[in-house]
């Protein structure tokens, strides 16, 4: 019989053996103070290290630690896809591994939902051992989406919150390819609250969110929910093309009316330059969308999972049914 399960707690791991020890320790010591049922589910994202042995172990020795293995990495968002397709709790935690958002705040989080909210989502107040153009940028970021789409996407939130089984559902019926978990859940809708946190540095090892990775999440987030840049791209070119249009103008009449002749010719090369760098930026804008729409057609699985440890066949056979839907 399928033990009933209180709490979820989705944890995406890639190469984290430098802190995973603590982290189980953590997550251990903090759910066993609610004295109801829960699971952790570790995805482990195609890690090179030893992550997934000694999560295997832990899986062996503590019938709560479960492990999805995935073939390949498919990237955080999609690991932490993976952990809600699997999660059996009425209430899903979603909590990286490397102990930046404190554990301890999941009782926080408890509370609130037990007071009837749907969503509980950790709010960073401040940000510990992060350099100033990763906080002035991330900042810079959550309000252009914030102002770019008409979804309330919460400011200075990650993917560390709350959510509830109703939501959980709504959520596994969202396939997108390009996901950008903490926007959808917010499209979702339900009863959203904040609870505020100080956000630590990094335990150990190395960030898994690099400059080109966050800048990824960003494109994802601002393509998935606003066609603004679209148009952005179409007021730019009709000013531009105004632009061109008068000079035109003022051309011909310095040709036509006056003594004096065009000259400058290096002038003009750099307004040539100008205007097919911004027709070069407006194409490339077209493009994201257009990758998206063709990352969609293909209609591949978001995931594959080599395979499942710390759970039962059908549970896995269930779950892999719904998902390659």
């Amino acid at each position: 019989m399928k033990k009933h399960v209180r709490y979820s707690i989705v944890i995406p791991v890639y190469n984290e053996e430098a802190v995973i020890h603590e982290t189980y320790r953590r997550l251990k010591s903090v759910m066993n103070s609610t004295k109801e049922a829960y699971e952790l589910l570790f995805v482990n994202d195609g890690s090179r290290d030893q992550t997934a042995a000694i999560l295997k172990e832990y899986s062996d020795g503590d019938e709560s630690v479960k492990l999805i293995d995935f073939s390949r990495n498919f990237g955080h968002q999609i690991a932490i896809t993976a952990g809600m397709d699997y999660a059996r709790g009425e209430a899903i935690v979603v909590i990286d591994a490397d102990l930046q958002d404190p554990p301890e705040l999941i009782l926080e989080m408890i509370e609130k939902w037990k007071e009837g909210y749907d969503v509980v989502y950790a709010k960073r107040v401040q940000r510990k051992g992060e350099t100033f153009f990763k906080k002035q940028t991330a900042a810079l970021f959550y309000r252009i989406l914030r102002a770019s789409t008409d979804v309330d996407i919460p400011v200075d939130t990650g993917d560390f919150r709350l959510i509830d089984r109703r939501v959980c559902e709504e959520m596994k019926g969202i396939q997108e390819k390009n996901r950008f978990v903490r926007g959808l859940v917010s499209w979702v809708g339900f009863k959203q609250t904040a609870v505020e946190y100080i956000r630590d540095e990094r335990l150990a090892g190395e960030t898994k969110y690099p400059l080109k990775k966050m800048l990824k999440l960003s494109l994802d987030g601002l393509t998935t929910f606003s066609y603004k840049p679209l148009k952005l791209a179409t007021y730019t070119g009709s000013l531009l093309s105004l632009a061109g249009f008068i000079y035109m103008f003022i051309v011909l009449y310095q040709k036509l009316f006056t003594d004096s002749t065009v000259e400058g010719w290096a002038s003009l090369i750099v307004i040539q330059l100008f205007f097919s760098g911004i027709v070069l930026i407006l194409l490339g804008i077209v493009g994201e969308y257009i990758g998206r729409i063709y990352d969609e057609t293909k209609n591949r699985p978001l995931y594959i999972v080599r395979e499942c440890y710390g759970m039962e066949r059908k549970e896995r056979q269930a779950v892999s049914s719904v998902v390659h839907e």
